[in-house]
């Protein structure tokens, strides 16, 4: 699991990332102003959890890595490189974009379901209207 914390211009923003049984999940939570280690401690220890439990998200395949031993200066270059980077991975923006587009479709076929409900709604008050009419009512 990996959090990272960025700045987009207008945000900070917390981008989680899991990798679990070769799939990655990608996870965006918004921090409004710059955080501060403890607003990011509480989220860490309360809210990450259920978010990552709570997705519904599949995931986009990634291939893993063999953990072998890693040169100690070559694991400081690489951390200091991921200090420099910004943002998340374009795997993980992969990720967030993919299961943005199943909430869209999930919106989408809901609101479409509304609205058949409220055209049948409609059909059947004009109808009962017209056979009220018919009785001289």
């Amino acid at each position: 699991m990996k959090l990272t914390i960025y700045h987009d211009g207008q945000f900070w923003i917390g981008m989680i990332e899991v990798v679990s049984d070769g799939s990655l999940k990608a996870f965006r939570h918004v921090f409004g102003g710059e955080p501060k280690d403890s607003e990011v401690l509480t989220f860490i220890y309360n809210e990450l959890l259920t978010l990552i439990h709570n997705s519904h998200q599949s995931g986009v395949h990634v291939k893993q890595n063999c953990p072998k031993r890693i040169n100690p200066k070559r694991l400081q270059r690489k951390v200091a490189k991921e200090m420099r980077g910004t943002g998340a991975s374009t795997k993980a923006q992969e990720a967030v974009q993919k299961e943005y587009e199943e909430r869209k479709k999930q919106r989408k076929h809901i609101t479409k379901q509304y609205h058949e409900e409220e055209k049948q709604r409609k059909y059947l008050l004009r109808k009962k209207k017209a056979k009220e009419k018919h009785k001289g009512r």
